[in-house]
């Protein structure tokens, strides 16, 4: 589906990066992939691990140390795409993120009880990065008159999860990627925010076991694998008609519906905007059996739910 195209996958070493990054491969693409852990571990955390795993597939993977904190690093990636590819870039997603250790660790303190600088750990990676990157992708998307670049966010951008730092990242990784559209689609450039569900990485199993009680764990009783987000972003780039969605948040769930993909386990996760659904994340199993399928919430109701004029 994506043959001859160029794609990076930031913070690829696990996760949903990880992730991404096989789909995209294995869907034809050449991912560069990014991360702080270059040489193996034994933990299947490395960026030579993924690059071994997508080539496994049948793909290309070129893997790039890179610090997501530092500008330099940041620049001197997509000088080398640059350089490499002959400035030919077709797909960036940002999702390199830093804080998850930390938003478990924090659970239950509000935001006067913990260190101002855990700001900096939440969203120097997590939203400063990601413009960062787009500057330069832009860049390259633009002469070529095409590309997509996609935010990796989550529905913390539309009401309180987690901590007041965590929300307020995503909601303006929200916003990026509806302010970049808008500059960009004079020049055939697509920018989106993918919202996946709740997704088991093997960070949050880790943190799991540790707090197997914990209100975090309860949010990822229904999950999604990591490779959903990346057969999502497969289908986006793959569409002919990808314009129409740039500007808006996308929801894995569905995007599957819409194109017509389960997860790789053949199992469809639960629908965010689904009544059953939610009825089942919010533990009324017995009243869900009874909702029909086909009720779901409007994108406007939520909206019109969770904002205050």
């Amino acid at each position: 589906m994506l043959s001859g195209k160029v794609a990076v996958v930031t913070g690829a070493t696990r996760g949903i990066g990880k992730g991404i990054a096989l789909q995209l491969g294995e869907a034809g693409a050449t991912v560069y992939i990014t991360g702080r852990t270059l040489q193996p571990t034994g933990k299947g955390t490395s960026l030579i691990e993924c690059a071994e795993e997508i080539e496994k597939r049948g793909g290309k993977c070129i893997p790039v140390q890179c610090d997501h904190e530092k500008d330099d690093n940041i620049k001197a990636l997509f000088d080398r795409i640059e350089r490499e590819q002959n400035g030919q870039l077709d797909i960036l997603v940002n999702n390199a993120y830093k804080a998850v250790t930390g938003i478990f660790e924090s659970e239950k303190k509000s935001f006067w009880e913990q260190d101002p600088g855990f700001w900096d750990e939440v969203n120097n990676v997590g939203l400063r990065n990601h413009y960062i990157c787009s500057v330069y992708a832009a860049r390259l998307m633009v002469l070529q008159k095409k590309g997509l670049i996609v935010n990796i966010s989550s529905p913390g951008g539309l009401q309180y999860v987690f901590n007041v730092a965590y929300g307020i990242g995503k909601t303006a990784c929200d916003r990026m990627a509806a302010d970049c559209a808008h500059e960009l689609r004079k020049h055939n450039v697509a920018f989106v925010s993918l919202w996946p569900g709740a997704v088991k990485t093997e960070l949050v199993t880790d943190l799991l076991t540790e707090r197997p009680e914990s209100e975090t764990a309860k949010m990822f009783a229904h999950t999604e694998t990591v490779e959903f987000s990346g057969k999502s972003i497969v289908h986006l780039a793959s569409d002919p008609n990808i314009m129409q969605k740039s500007g808006r948040i996308l929801f894995t769930c569905l995007l599957a519906e819409e194109y017509g993909f389960t997860d790789i386990d053949g199992k469809m996760p639960l629908n965010l905007r689904s009544v059953k659904d939610l009825m089942i994340l919010s533990g009324f199993t017995g009243l869900a059996a009874w909702t029909p399928a086909f009720l779901t919430l409007p994108g406007w109701l939520i909206a019109a739910t969770t904002h205050k004029f």
